[in-house]
């Protein structure tokens, strides 16, 4: 199913703070199944997002590393809820994430998911979708959150201060 106009969230970035502080944000409304794709060119702070989103998640720093040659990091297995981080830019065929685990990933954990139109098809219907581009600055960043499934009402509830619908 398809998400008519679904709600849209833009914020503006202007530094790696904003960007920590937007992750620690989303992480703070996050559970069990919640699937966040993370989009945009290279270098506009998908894993800078990942990384605070996960530190933020786990309550604690921890070394995380750019997926992109493992396909898949994942933290904080012992005793708290895991957080799944894919990275599908070497990715060939969609298939390949069954190899990896996906769907156990998306059923015990947050799954955060790093150039997800590799996988456009295996998408769940319930995500946040985060796109991240270059701002107006040289540091500075725009991020556009869309809500699908029950994130429709979640991203407008929680984050919607700057929402955009349709």
């Amino acid at each position: 199913m398809i998400d008519a106009d679904p709600p849209r969230v833009d914020f503006d970035l202007a530094d790696e703070t904003r960007t920590v502080d937007l992750a620690g944000r989303i992480a703070g409304v996050c559970g069990v199944g919640d699937v966040i794709g993370l989009s945009g060119d290279l270098g506009v702070g998908k894993t800078v997002f990942a990384r605070a989103f996960i530190w933020a998640y786990l309550g604690r720093p921890e070394e995380v590393l750019s997926p992109t040659f493992t396909l898949l990091q994942t933290y904080g297995e012992y005793g708290a809820t895991p957080v799944h981080h894919f990275d599908l830019y070497r990715l060939t065929d969609a298939s390949e994430t069954f190899e990896l685990g996906f769907d156990e990933a998306l059923a015990d954990g947050v799954t955060l998911i790093e150039w997800p139109d590799r996988i456009d098809g295996l998408l769940p219907g319930n995500r946040l979708d985060i796109e991240l581009r270059q701002g107006l600055q040289p540091d500075s960043r725009r991020a556009r959150l869309t809500g699908h499934g029950f994130w429709r009402t979640r991203l407008v509830e929680n984050l919607g201060e700057a929402a955009i619908h349709g």
